[in-house]
This record gives C-alpha cells, sequence and structure tokens, in this order.
C-alpha cells in the first residue's frame, strides 16, 4: 500500500506500490482542524495544501515562517519528503521541523482490529521518525504545525559575479534570514535574494507570484520545448547558451515576478509573509481547456525534465563551488542548460532532530536538466552534468532530497544518516510485515540490494551498465563511452578532456 495525495511532485518511486498494490488517497483529508491563537498552533487533515496553511495561518494574523516556493504540494506530502524553503535561522527551513504533534494510522494485528491510530508529540521519542517518514510508517492524517505573528518582509535581488562565490556563501546565508542564491555557471553570474523580516507598519503590498510557476500559453511551451530538443539533436551548444541569456535576463527584468500594487516599481519590494513566501497560481489555469497550464503539465508537450537536489556540508561547500568551476573552465559552454531552468538554485537548510532529516547545516544545490522523452538519447554535454552531480553525492558526501533525485542520488545514502537505526526500529514497530513498504523503498533504506539499475543505456537515470553496443556516444559529450563495459552495477566514471585534450580524471 502506498499513500497519494491529490498532487504527485515526488521525482523518486516514493508513491509507487509493487504489482497488485494498492493506493491510498488524501485528498478527502482536506480540513482544517483547529487554530489556536494563544498557543499559535495549527491542526490540519494531511491533504491540507501548503497554499491553504498560508492563506487561513494569515486570515489568523498568523504565519508558518519557512516553506517550499511551491504551494501545490500537501502537509503530509511535504513534511514525509522533508521539503522547505532557505534559511539558516532558528530551527531552520524544513517545515518538518515546526510540527509539533502528528497522528498516524499503522497496521497492527487483530488485537486492535488490524489498525492502530498513534498520536505522537513533542514528549513522544517517535515523532523525529514520523517527521520525515517517506510514507514507510503508516497513513499520517493530521499535523499540528507551530506558528508565529504574521510580519512583513523585504526583499531585493542583487546581481553578482560568481568569483567570489564560494567565499560569499555561508556570510550571505548567516546576514539575511530568507536569503537564497541562484547560480548561473555558464554565465558566471549570482543572483542574491537578501531578503530579511521589516516592521509592520513598513509601506509596501508586495507579492510574489512567481514566473515560473504561472500560467503560460500551452503553445509557447511546446514552442519551447521543441526548440530545446532541436538544439540537442543537433548538439546546439550556441543556441542554448543564446537561450539561457534571454530567459534569465527576461525573469530579471520582470522582477521574477514581484510586484507592489500590481506592477514591478523596483526593489526592494516589501509585503506581508503570507504573500512572499510561496506561490504556484498555475494551479487556477486547469479550467481553460489547456489553454494556459504548468510548464511542466504532462497533458501537453511542455517541459519535461529531470530534477537533482542535494545538501552539502557548509565546511566543504567552497570547494565544492572551486570544483564545479574549474569544470565551467574547461567547457564554457557544458551548463547553459542549466541556465534554461533558471539556474542552479540554493537554498540554506539547517541540522534537524528528525531521524532521516538533515544531519548539519548545509547547502542545498537544486539542478534542473533537460529530459529526453527516449531513453537512449544521451542530452548534451551529459558527462559534465553527471561529473557534477557524482562530486557532490560522493567526493563531498551531499544528502539526497528525497523527493528529487534519480537513483544514483541514493547509492549509498542511508549510511549517511546517524539515526537509520532509530528510524528502522519504528518503522519494524509500526509496520513489521512491511505493507506500507515497496522493493524501491526497502532498495533506498538499504534493508534490500538493488538502488542501480541493471541494464544496457546511457544511465539518463541516473545508474546503468554500459555495453559496447548501448549507442551512448553519437554526440560530443555523454556518459558510457563506446567499448566501456562495466561487469556490475556502478558509477559511470568517465574523463573529461581540457581544450588541450589532457586528459583530468575525476578526483572521486
Amino acid at each position: 500500500m502506498k499513500v497519494a495525495t491529490r498532487f504527485s511532485h515526488s521525482i523518486p518511486k516514493l508513491v509507487c506500490p509493487d504489482d497488485n498494490g494498492i493506493l491510498i488517497s488524501t485528498k478527502n483529508l482536506n480540513r482544517v482542524l483547529k487554530i489556536d491563537r494563544e498557543l499559535m498552533t495549527m491542526t490540519v487533515e494531511s491533504g491540507v495544501t501548503l497554499r491553504e496553511i498560508i492563506s487561513e495561518a494569515a486570515r489568523f494574523e498568523m504565519a508558518l515562517p519557512y516553506t517550499p516556493y511551491w504551494w501545490g504540494i500537501t502537509i503530509g506530502g511535504l513534511i514525509s519528503t522533508g521539503a522547505h524553503g532557505s534559511t539558516l535561522w532558528g530551527k531552520g527551513s524544513a517545515v518538518h521541523d515546526y510540527v509539533t504533534h502528528i497522528r498516524i494510522v499503522t497496521p497492527s494485528g487483530p488485537e486492535d482490529g488490524f489498525v492502530k491510530v498513534r498520536n505522537l508529540d513533542e514528549s513522544h521519542q517517535n515523532l523525529n521518525a514520523a517527521r520525515v517518514s517517506l510514507g514507510v510508517l503508516g497513513v499520517i492524517s493530521q499535523v499540528t504545525l507551530q506558528l508565529e505573528p504574521l510580519f512583513k518582509r523585504s526583499l531585493t535581488y542583487l546581481t553578482k559575479n560568481d568569483s567570489d562565490l564560494g567565499d560569499e556563501l555561508i556570510i550571505f546565508g548567516r546576514k539575511h534570514e530568507f536569503a537564497d542564491v541562484s547560480w548561473y555557471p555558464s554565465q558566471k553570474k549570482v543572483v542574491y535574494r537578501i531578503d530579511d523580516r521589516v516592521p509592520l507598519n513598513t509601506s509596501g503590498n508586495g507579492l510574489y507570484d512567481f514566473t515560473g510557476f504561472r500560467s503560460t500559453l500551452s503553445l509557447a511551451l511546446q514552442v519551447f520545448r521543441a526548440t530545446e530538443e532541436f538544439q540537442e539533436t543537433i548538439n546546439d551548444s550556441n543556441g542554448k547558451c543564446i537561450t539561457a541569456k534571454l530567459t534569465s535576463a527576461t525573469l530579471a527584468a520582470s522582477g521574477y515576478g514581484l510586484t507592489d500594487n500590481g506592477t514591478f516599481p523596483g526593489y526592494p519590494i516589501v509585503g506581508l509573509h503570507n504573500r512572499m513566501q510561496s506561490s504556484g497560481t498555475c494551479l487556477d489555469s486547469l479550467n481553460d481547456h489547456m489553454m494556459t497550464a504548468c510548464p511542466w503539465d504532462s497533458r501537453i508537450k511542455g517541459e519535461f525534465h529531470h530534477e537533482t537536489a542535494f545538501s552539502i556540508s557548509l565546511s566543504v561547500v567552497k570547494n565544492f563551488i572551486e570544483d564545479v568551476q574549474k569544470l565551467v573552465e574547461l567547457e564554457p559552454k557544458a551548463l547553459c542548460g542549466l541556465e534554461l531552468y533558471n539556474g542552479i538554485l540554493m537554498r540554506y537548510v539547517t541540522a534537524s532532530s528528525a531521524y532521516l532529516g538533515k544531519i548539519e547545516d548545509a547547502i542545498e544545490f537544486d539542478i534542473t536538466f533537460y529530459r529526453s522523452k527516449d531513453p537512449l538519447a544521451p542530452r548534451l554535454f551529459e558527462d559534465i552534468i553527471e561529473e557534477i552531480e557524482q562530486i557532490g553525492l560522493f567526493k563531498y558526501g551531499g544528502l539526497p532530497h528525497w523527493g528529487k533525485n534519480r537513483n544514483l542520488g541514493f547509492l549509498g545514502a542511508i549510511k549517511k544518516y546517524n539515526k537509520t537505526d532509530k528510524f528502522l526500529k519504528v518503522k519494524e514497530e509500526y509496520d513489521s510485515r512491511g505493507l506500507f513498504s515497496s522493493e524501491w523503498t526497502n532498495q533506498i533504506l538499504g534493508i534490500k540490494e538493488g538502488v542501480t539499475i541493471v541494464k544496457d543505456g546511457c544511465a539518463l537515470e541516473g545508474l546503468c551498465i554500459c555495453s559496447e553496443d548501448s549507442h551512448c556516444a553519437p554526440k560530443k559529450s555523454y556518459l558510457c563511452r563506446p567499448g566501456r563495459v562495466f561487469k556490475e552495477a556502478r558509477v559511470c566514471r568517465h574523463v573529461v578532456k581540457t581544450k588541450e585534450e589532457n586528459d583530468l580524471k575525476a578526483e572521486f
């Protein structure tokens, strides 16, 4: 059995049951149950969306301080995957760290009627297992969140050269409460989000309706996708770089979707927290006969991409940044494809008490890139993008985002968590028969072998066996070189060549 929310934004197979399995929907668990203004708490059913939580809290002049930027997710789904915003302040940016109570329904024996309802509050040690549960403990039915008084924010985007990015990252995150950083490596450009609380009486009626989450003409989305597919087919790196520069310049000129009373007057933009923290108005375009849509809506031939996200400790993040910059020096156009999707988003996360939460203060790198509909067609400069992913995960021990990775991200990941044994003990107590597990969740939790994908191919989904006839090399850059035969599933390591054609072996 697996629990499905009304929105499905998990890229991995967390919600997929095995053959002959069933789905349990939380669509009708959609009520706000209680708001306590004195204790500053809100209790909701697990199918309530982030958008509804933000709106309802603001109605009572309260706020959930840190949240993901996309509001089309349910509270049950977002805490189960460790979803977060960006901050190094307070308890940190993960929503699950503001959960004070969870009601979870788990399997049981005949003495309990085969079901047990468990109420976990902050005095119960198992709350730290349920806070990031990956859906393998049972069905979350209710969640209580700790809120705080509503406040205003002032937001300014500042664009700089990326030459000192490694030094600036940590300082910037400590200085600004809601800071994040968008990096355009091929353009050697960084956009810093200067975002802080200001007094409630500060003038401003700002709204952040992020451009990338707005309703977009379906025809325009189809043209964008067709253009990128054509660029991939003819190895047009120049075209990708030109499009990337145009896209980032257009976003910057429009203030990234920021307005004050309907227009963009320039920075700073000041507004109430509930109007600035999260967006996703393309969800409102569902009833216009698909003339407009969210950019990734599968019902049209729009965006089709993969998303990789991993967090790297603040202590080594400068070294990772410098490694990526070295790769850009070797192949300056290699990362233009990432910049078509707003570059590399860097968000700040802190250590969590949740057993499967972050184990130390870190920066989360969110990388979105083109995905072909043909599983045998390698991406342009795939080897460079793969190398960045592997360096982050293996050389620097990056922790995966549970809802945003390919299988590669979970290879050996569970061993990086220092409270895995405690989580698995709770899992055995709550669901000893594994009714809420699948073969895949058992693999990523280290209960069973097999995270790697054992078949011929180009490793587009993360890991593969490469064979001589896998046709992975029709382009300049590819992951699995011709004649490269691996006898067992492993990371496809490769060589990147400099402009002088000297071999530079990857350090992992």
